[in-house]
């Protein structure tokens, strides 16, 4: 009994060791995290990275004592450095089978997205929730963005095929605009976002129903190794839903 005792001790010794060395490992270099302009959820202003899923990740990793630099990026660029180990996490990521190749993703939900259409206000396009039904029409798309399993898998069956690509959302509706483009895909917050900045409400008219609500996860880099990370920081997200405080958070982005 005295020898399993002492094997017990032992084992639990070691093991606080190892945790212990695992918490300065993590904390002794900073992640380098990657997201995009991508407004109200993540976007750059005056310097500053800001929105829902910055102030949502930047908690989690404040409550686990590790250091993170947020840099904005084209969401092409983003995706390439998770793919090669250049950067060690990314935000708000889709799930998608050939992300989950080079991307480790979080089980916790980082923050859902309604994906919505929009057209300009006195377009005659209707919309049932039949994506056939619009083939007729040119999209404004974001280049390597997601809009949910139903957009994407229309895309790729060709039912939707007059396409035009652009860095980011604002110069959709800019095309939106100037009538060089139909439709504009987007997250509803994100549209609401843009076009009250651009002071454009009264412009645009959003196709009813909506598209799809997607969840959306934040990802490391496979090449990283950084799998025990990513346990802590789904245990943390966690319990921020639990506690409230992540809640707060979406509200207090809403109401600044």
């Amino acid at each position: 009994m005295i020898k399993n005792y002492i094997f017990k001790l032992l084992s639990l010794s070691l093991l606080c060791i190892s945790h212990i060395s695992l918490s300065a490992e993590l904390s002794s270099s900073e992640l380098n995290i990657v997201t995009l302009q991508y407004p109200p959820y993540a976007y750059k202003e005056n310097g500053q990275v800001k929105g829902i899923a910055v102030e949502i990740v930047t908690e989690a990793f404040k409550r686990l004592n590790l250091p993170i630099t947020i840099t904005v990026l084209p969401w092409a660029r983003a995706l390439h450095q998770i793919k090669n180990g250049d950067a060690d996490a990314i935000f708000t990521l889709f799930k998608k089978p050939e992300r989950e190749v080079f991307a480790d993703y979080s089980n916790e939900i980082l923050v859902p997205q309604i994906v919505s259409l929009y057209v300009n206000k006195h377009s005659t396009i209707e919309f049932t929730g039949d994506l056939k039904q619009l083939k007729a029409y040119s999209f404004g798309l974001v280049r390597k963005v997601s809009y949910g399993q139903i957009f994407d898998r229309a895309l790729k069956d060709n039912i939707l095929t007059n396409v035009v690509r652009s860095n980011d959302a604002q110069q959709s509706f800019k095309m939106l605009f100037s009538n060089r483009i139909d439709i504009v895909a987007i997250n509803k917050y994100g549209a609401l976002d843009i076009l009250q900045h651009s002071n454009k409400l009264n412009y645009i008219k959003e196709l009813k129903p909506d598209l799809q609500n997607i969840p959306s996860y934040i990802a490391f880099s496979k090449k990283r190794n950084l799998s025990t990370i990513r346990d802590k920081f789904d245990d943390t997200l966690r319990q921020m839903k639990i506690d409230g405080s992540y809640d707060l958070l979406i509200l207090n982005v809403h109401t600044k």
